[in-house]
């Protein structure tokens, strides 16, 4: 498994989400305790959790604990996995998503993340969404208070644009280590927190790497040269997806979701793919980088 780095944490250059594994249409427990054990035999060092990953108002953290189990369970050596949550986001238990951004319930949520995990530190906390309803300073400023607490190792953002990732930095004192968005051949909106992130050595994160992939009616031609360069090379539409996103910068580490032992496998083969300059430029030519953000 090829690594990149989260700040100075060195990672397998492809992580696993977690979120398939916990919310609608969850497999059972077992697949997915096999799944992230197929994860770790194959090399993932990063995977990518949250509190809100869960169906219903009363198992808060469901995706934590389901980790934290697996992990406990694998036989081999799991001291270099690092494990990336996340607090803000809120599912009051009806299929709906809130926010809360206060930095008395972002600190709540690291401590009881953390007891969840089962470790001393949280490896990387991220603040899950901006709430218009606090000033985005004030939110990052508990990501600070638990950085120098000891509470988390490393911070990190979800869903920031341009300013609030610089706004992050500054209050971090230039510690933010990631930051977290939606990003893939179909939703490239985020093309400039990407440049950004590449000028500040920055990891970022895209989630939903693989999103729109399949679906030929969003991405037309696109969707054809995927498949092309795929079938040239004997490989996976979705490898070559991943494949594309890793040569985009070195500082990007997709983290694409999975709830089957064989899909993050295939994913986990993408490392080994390296496209001719002559195929990234017909892919990044065809994508569409002014996709509206979701």
């Amino acid at each position: 498994m090829k690594t990149r780095h989260i700040a100075t944490t060195e990672v397998s250059a492809i992580g696993l989400g977690g979120m398939p594994m916990s919310i609608e249409g969850r497999p059972d427990e077992k697949r997915s305790i096999r799944t992230i054990h197929a994860a770790l035999e194959a090399g993932i060092t990063l995977i990518d959790t949250a509190d809100a990953y869960h169906l219903h108002a009363d198992e808060v953290g469901h995706n934590e604990r389901l980790i934290a189990k697996a992990l406990a369970s694998y036989g081999g050596d799991t001291s270099s996995v690092l494990v990336a949550t996340k607090g803000g986001h809120l599912r009051p238990g009806d299929g709906s998503w809130t926010v809360n951004g206060s930095p008395d319930h972002l600190k709540r949520a690291a401590e009881a993340s953390l007891k969840r995990l089962g470790v001393a530190a949280i490896g990387l906390y991220q603040f899950h969404r901006p709430d218009p309803a606090v000033p985005y300073a004030e939110s990052i400023g508990a990501l600070r208070d638990l950085l120098d607490a000891g509470t988390i190792r490393m911070a990190g953002i979800s869903n920031a644009n341009p300013g609030q990732i610089r706004e992050a930095n500054d209050v971090l004192g230039g510690r933010l280590a990631s930051v977290q968005n939606q990003f893939s051949p179909a939703f490239r909106s985020s093309e400039p927190e990407l440049e950004l992130c590449d000028q500040l050595g920055i990891a970022f994160l895209p989630w939903s790497p693989l999103g729109g992939i399949t679906t030929a009616a969003r991405l037309g031609h696109a969707h054809i040269a995927f498949g092309q360069i795929a079938a040239e090379r004997d490989v996976t539409p979705q490898q070559i997806d991943l494949a594309w996103l890793l040569a985009k910068s070195p500082h990007v580490i997709p983290i694409p979701g999975s709830s089957r032992p064989e899909t993050i496998q295939d994913s986990a083969r993408a490392v080994d793919i390296e496209l001719t300059r002559a195929e990234f430029d017909r892919l990044d030519s065809l994508t569409d980088p002014t996709t509206t953000r979701q």
